[in-house]
């Protein structure tokens, strides 16, 4: 479950990706406009330390992209690749947000959702002790494959589209530009919104 907060964030998500998205080799849309949110997720983190998002947004008049964002409340030893930037949480405090596709995290959550071990995650508030959920923005499903095995450590990412994200064990594929690809391998993880096109794939893994 994910446990939301009722917060500001200076500044927020999708101003830190209006200046990060135009720097990515497989940013599609219009460099210096306004990026909107068109869908979002949240997956669980197992030791409920960083927050798993797979966020939609669309800069200007561009395609739908896919960015999966990590939080994290301390600097990802090795990320500095794959920070989009700092935010102040008025509830949490700072927080360091990650492109996904370069956290362990994210790589771990990913291949347990494609093997059909944990799926997207309820979105609740806490108030007055009593849990309100709210309904997901988007509903994501996987074709599992219980023959992916684990992520086991990132040796390297390339950031193309798909960005493909080769573990010791697996390799996981992140289509970036939604609707221009129909998944393959062993597993594909698909996302529908409303008012959008149907189920789409948004990623897939390939054994090693």
């Amino acid at each position: 479950m994910a446990l939301l907060h009722r917060a500001d964030l200076k500044p927020g998500k999708l101003e830190l990706l209006a200046a990060w998205l135009p720097g990515r080799p497989w940013f599609v849309g219009e460099a210096g406009a306004e990026v909107t949110r068109v869908a979002a997720c949240r997956f669980d983190d197992p030791a409920g330390e960083v927050g798993v998002e797979t966020l939609l947004v669309r800069a200007g008049a561009g395609p739908v992209l896919h960015v999966p964002l990590t939080y994290r409340a301390a600097p990802l030893d090795g990320g500095d690749e794959w920070l989009v930037g700092t935010t102040e949480h008025s509830v949490l405090g700072r927080r360091w947000v990650y492109d996904g596709c370069g956290d362990p995290v994210h790589a771990a959550v990913l291949a347990s959702v494609l093997r059909g071990d944990a799926g997207q995650a309820e979105e609740y508030f806490e108030v007055d002790g009593v849990r309100e959920v709210r309904e997901p923005l988007m509903t994501v499903t996987a074709e599992p494959d219980r023959d992916i095995p684990a992520a086991g450590a990132i040796r390297r990412v390339e950031d193309a589209d798909p960005t493909v994200i080769v573990t010791d064990t697996v390799e996981l594929a992140v289509l970036r530009t939604v609707g221009t690809g129909t998944g393959g391998g062993a597993g594909t993880l698909t996302g529908a919104w409303p008012g959008g096109p149907g189920h789409v794939a948004l990623a897939y893994a390939v054994p090693r």
